[in-house]
């Protein structure tokens, strides 16, 4: 029971292959009360009113890259869960570039600064609207889902990964200024490649998935994994954890070769 007694928002949850839905399900197992939230065409393409149900929870509809939306979400979730919170966390984005098979190197600009808007500044204003609304207890912790194409280049990730650099320059910069204030702690977790609805859309998915599979001496952490991660840092046992970018991803970023890769090309 990690979370007995603490209270959160988990956005983003699609169905049962989301991360997010399985930090849902760990959260509630561990004893938080939760409040679902997602897009409202989100809402409409997935499963979330069965997670709800299982949860014993309810649905609050955001877009949150509306700041009206977000308001809306937070005091719809004080009034639930009678109070304050305890943790967020971000699990949203898009790129209509990616969706839509577009090259780098002929983006449209339109629809880069949509991704940008859904996959990172809504990070920033779900912080800076609690903040202003003074929704979070002191000690609480936000955490958003990053990938390692921050760092480095993957082919066909396209502009996702300028969003997921603005998601991890938006940790650093607000966990400093959430901390002096409330002693509010703002983490990513770099995920490993993760078979989920939103992932297998990404063109290579699957070879990037098997890659990283033989690169990892310790295998790809899966969606599950990644929930057990989530539910330690909304715990106190990581109250000195804050603006980092965690790595879960079996050691594949530490990983120069392998011998699985190196067999695969004798």
């Amino acid at each position: 029971m990690l979370l007995k007694g603490k209270k959160g928002i988990i956005s983003g949850a699609l169905d049962e292959n989301s991360i997010a839905w399985k930090v849902a399900e760990k959260c509630h197992e561990e004893g938080a009360n939760i409040i679902l939230t997602n897009a409202p065409i989100a809402l409409r393409m997935g499963k979330i009113n069965e997670l709800a149900e299982k949860c014993s929870t309810e649905v609050i509809p955001a877009d949150l890259t509306s700041l009206e939306d977000i308001e809306l979400l937070y005091d719809k979730t004080s009034e639930n869960l009678e109070g304050k919170i305890d943790f967020i966390l971000h699990s949203v984005g898009m790129s209509p570039n990616v969706r839509k098979n577009k090259e780098y190197g002929d983006l449209n600009y339109d629809w880069m600064i949509k991704a940008l808007d859904v996959s990172a500044i809504s990070f920033h204003k779900m912080m800076q609207i609690a903040e202003k609304k003074g929704v979070l207890n002191d000690w609480s912790s936000i955490v958003g889902l990053s990938y390692i194409a921050a760092q480095r280049t993957f082919p066909f990730y396209s502009d996702m990964a300028e969003a997921k650099s603005l998601l991890e320059s938006i940790t650093r910069s607000y966990g400093y200024r959430l901390g002096k204030k409330s002693k509010t702690r703002v983490n990513t977790i770099s995920q490993s490649p993760t078979i989920t609805t939103a992932g297998a859309g990404i063109e290579g998915f699957n070879a990037f998935y098997n890659y990283a599979e033989k690169m990892s001496p310790l295998g790809n952490a899966t969606a599950e994994e990644c929930a057990n991660y989530c539910v330690f840092l909304f715990s106190d046992m990581s109250k000195k954890i804050t603006m980092q970018n965690l790595f879960h991803d079996g050691g594949f970023s530490n990983t120069g070769i392998s011998e699985e890769i190196i067999d695969q090309f004798k």
